[in-house]
Formats: structure tokens, C-alpha cells, sequence
């Protein structure tokens, strides 16, 4: 289904989450009332892809800046060009495969991500995303209820999130919230990442049953989407309401890309 709007279509990318955006040339500036649309397509939709847009590094920032305020990351590794992007090549870097939520280590977690693609295999590497709103939803009220009072521990360390760091033992642990409502929309969803070290607000026992299950549950094809790539593709994901997979059945073809990420806490704010 693709929907008209006066500068850009939107095609959407399944029944309950995820659009393309096309007919938008995002290496120049946007005008104010095309900004305000995006802002919403957005919200709506929560994993937006712009194709064939080749972005610079200030492009990059520019065009992640309609959407929010980007973050200055503590650990991961600059661009020359612009200090707000962060290259990464996984042949150095290594691989993120496994279903995730960008920036656990901090409170609260940053609200967007966003990926340049420069290199892509020529078969393979697509990205999954999951509706975490909706794999909400469809929990029972009383687990529901359960969960209000359940959070997940994380390790702490910004650095052990960096890809292709020395991994350090787990000393500093964060927690986030099973239940996050989403500081935009009012919404409710699951929020939790692969990455969990245990959960509290339940005995050890019930969390070595619970944690699986919402994992699982999170992860289910009912809620996920799936984008394959070009070079010069650029997408960007609602970090607070879907988590997400690199798909590694690529073995050593190229992927190269590169990352700026956004927060919404005073952007929101500013209308």
C-alpha cells in the first residue's frame, strides 16, 4: 500500500510497523512542513527506510537531526568528517547478530538509530526489526500486571557495546524497565534486549523461566519486519519501541555502514 503525501510517498513495510519512504532527496535541507510529516510518519510507523540516498557524514547528522538531537557516543569510534558518525566495517569490527536494543547500558537508552549503507554483500545481510508495542499487546493481563513490577539487569559499561572491543568482566550492572511507555505516544511495549543478565522483582527461578519466554515471545515472526540493502540505503528505527537483527548468512561479504544515533529528550519537548 503506498500513501501519497505532497512531497514524498510512503509505502508501508507490513500491517503493523515499518515504511519506505520514497520521491525525498535527503542530501539537501527539507522544508519545515515536510520535516513536521516525517516527524510523524515516524512516530506512526517506527522503522523508516529512505533508499538510494548515498549521505554523507553531514548529511547523515543533518537528516538524523529532523528527527531528533544526535548523541555524542562515549565509546564508539569517530568519523573523521563529522564526530557525530561512527563507522564500521564488520570485517573488522565483527558482527551484531543477535536480536537487540541500541544503548542499554544508558538511562534512558537513546531514542533512534540510524545506518548509512557504503558496502553490502551481494546476496544476504538483510536486517530484521519487532514490534516490541505489539508483542506487548498481545500478552495476557495478568502477565501484564506481572511485568509493570519486573526489570532486566544489563551490564553497564558503554564500552563493552562497542563493536570489536576487548570485552571487560561485568562490574557496573543498569536496569531498565520489562514495561517502557514510550515517552512520545503514551504506548506501552516490551523493552528488553538479548543482552539481559537476569531480571528483578521475581525470584531467580521464575526469571530463568520468564526471561526466556518474553525473549522468544519478542523475537516472533508475527511482529517482525525485514529490509534487505543497497549501497546509499539509509534507514532509521524508534530504538524505544523495536528491537532489531543483523542477519549473519553473508559469511565474509563486505558491510560497511555507518551509524548516527539520536535522543528525543529535549527535542520532544521543543516541539
Amino acid at each position: 500500500m503506498t500513501v501519497l503525501h505532497p512531497t514524498y510517498q510512503v509505502r508501508r513495510a507490513g500491517p503493523r510497523f515499518g515504511a519506505e519512504i520514497s520521491g525525498i532527496d535527503l542530501t539537501r535541507p527539507v522544508d519545515d512542513a515536510t520535516a513536521d510529516a516525517l516527524r510523524r510518519e515516524f512516530i506512526d510507523h517506527r522503522v523508516l527506510v529512505f533508499r538510494d540516498q548515498h549521505l554523507d557524514p553531514d548529511q547523515h547528522v543533518a537528516a538524523v537531526r529532523i528527527f531528533g538531537d544526535p548523541f555524542d557516543h562515549p565509546t564508539a569510534r569517530r568519523d573523521d568528517a563529522n564526530r557525530l558518525s561512527y563507522p564500521y566495517d564488520v570485517s573488522r569490527t565483527g558482527k551484531a547478530s543477535v536480536w537487540h536494543v541500541g544503548g542499554i547500558w544508558r538511562t534512558p537508552p537513546f531514542s533512534i538509530e540510524s545506518l548509512t549503507y557504503q558496502a553490502v554483500p551481494e546476496l544476504g545481510g538483510h536486517t530484521l526489526w519487532a514490534d516490541l508495542q505489539a508483542a506487548y499487546d498481545d500478552l495476557s493481563d495478568p502477565v501484564k500486571a506481572l511485568l509493570e513490577s519486573v526489570s532486566a539487569v544489563y551490564d553497564g559499561d558503554p564500552g563493552n557495546y562497542a563493536q570489536g572491543s576487548d570485552k571487560s568482566a561485568v562490574g557496573e550492572t543498569v536496569e531498565q524497565p520489562v514495561v517502557l511507555t514510550h515517552p512520545d505516544t503514551g504506548r506501552k511495549g516490551l523493552f528488553l534486549s538479548s543482552g539481559a543478565l537476569g531480571l528483578t522483582g521475581v525470584t531467580a527461578a521464575e526469571a530463568r523461566v520468564l526471561l526466556p519466554f518474553l525473549l522468544d515471545h519478542a523475537s516472533s515472526p508475527d511482529y517482525s519486519i525485514r529490509f534487505g540493502w543497497q549501497p546509499g540505503d539509509f534507514v532509521l528505527w524508534d530504538n524505544l519501541a523495536t528491537w532489531h537483527y543483523a542477519i549473519d548468512d553473508y559469511a565474509d561479504g563486505p558491510r560497511r555502514y555507518r551509524k548516527v544515533i539520536a535522543t528525543r529528550e529535549n527535542f520532544a519537548r521543543r516541539g
